[in-house]
């Protein structure tokens, strides 16, 4: 997969403000080679393409359908997503996209019977749990390092997008909100941790009818909030493990953990599962303070589309890549199922499951 004759041939679709790390991400891994873009935007779409070697400007259509396209990177918004994927699919190409995997667990599963059908992958962001943060907490658990765990706390708070994102409206329509934002990278990291989940309960408010765009050429472009964005529940393990979740765009300050797990024998204080490094601290029972574990695991100096790569070196090996499609269903759809149990004021079994993704072991490092 090292040579760039034999590489993953990535078409990216979305020209946005994600795609500047991925495109220089996949421009410095053997795997994977990028060799069109394509945006709504053609002006976006030529801008994004020409620092790339080798790549080219593309309409949508026409990088879905492309013969030297193996791989569509669907970097669109979330609305868009399973109509992307629908197109790559349809056309015979592996798909990897960002989070959320669909805007609805129904399109969701729709994505991946179709790529079942066609023998094709899907992947889904995020990929931050592949970095050395959640690998070394990965392999602490696995070791028994606090015993058995019984408990997890998972949050994000932040006063909302539209303070510093100049078209923020997408991030409050169907689709978006603190939860289905920010909430797939707690909670891929949570299952990578602590397995699937099995039942949720929670609740929910949306405190502000309207939001002010606060940066940018619209700045004072009020626009209005059609999603929940406070959102608060209880998130039960297979394993029996309960973890305390709390996602909102409504909080001016905090200083709340991003991720603690908590055994019989200890704690454990992960990183933010937004990035793919940081300090894995450990407090075991009898212990006078915290200490740093060493990394265990994970790729260092990561960054968006290790994912991508990841998948490469599965398909090459025949094996399972890790940041999957059924991984992203079930993430998915504990998200939608807690905003059921939200909107009803009842516990919801999840109708989906997934296993574990393989760690990352210490050979990659």
């Amino acid at each position: 997969m090292g040579d760039p004759v034999s590489a993953l041939r990535i078409g990216v679709v979305g020209a946005g403000r994600i795609s500047g790390v991925y495109l220089r991400t996949l421009a410095r891994l053997p795997e994977v080679r990028v060799v069109a873009v394509a945006d709504l935007d053609p002006a976006r779409a030529r801008r994004a393409a020409e620092p790339v070697p080798g790549a080219r400007a593309s309409e949508v259509a026409g990088l879905c359908s492309a013969e030297d396209v193996d791989l569509v990177l669907n970097l669109t918004v979330p609305a868009a997503h399973a109509e992307v994927a629908h197109a790559a699919i349809a056309a015979g190409k592996h798909v990897y996209g960002e989070k959320p995997l669909a805007a609805t667990t129904r399109e969701a599963r729709e994505v991946l019977t179709a790529a079942a059908r066609a023998g094709v992958r899907v992947g889904c962001a995020p990929d931050t749990v592949l970095g050395t943060g959640l690998q070394a907490a990965r392999a602490a658990l696995d070791a028994g390092a606090i015993g058995r765990p019984l408990a997890a706390t998972a949050f994000m708070t932040t006063p909302g997008h539209e303070l510093w994102h100049p078209d923020p409206e997408f991030y409050y329509r169907p689709g978006g909100g603190p939860l289905l934002d920010m909430g797939p990278y707690h909670l891929s990291a949570l299952v990578t941790l602590l397995g699937p989940v099995r039942r949720v309960t929670g609740m929910s408010a949306r405190p502000a009818d309207r939001r002010t765009i606060g940066s940018g050429p619209r700045a004072g472009t009020a626009f209005p909030v059609e999603v929940a964005t406070h959102v608060t529940g209880t998130l039960e393990h297979a394993g029996g493990a309960l973890t305390t979740l709390l996602m909102s765009f409504d909080v001016w300050a905090g200083r709340l953990p991003h991720i603690e797990v908590y055994g019989d024998a200890g704690s454990l204080s992960v990183p933010d599962p937004n990035e793919f490094e940081g300090p894995v601290e450990i407090r075991r029972a009898g212990d006078r303070g915290w200490s740093v574990l060493p990394v265990a695991g994970g790729h260092r100096a990561a960054d968006r589309g290790h994912g991508v790569a990841d998948l490469a070196r599965a398909l090459s090996a025949g094996s399972a890549h890790r940041c999957g499609g059924e991984l992203a269903y079930h993430v998915l759809d504990v998200m939608e199922s807690l905003l059921t149990a939200a909107d009803s004021g009842r516990t919801v079994e999840l109708a989906s499951t997934c296993d574990r993704p393989d760690p990352v072991p210490p050979a990659l490092v």
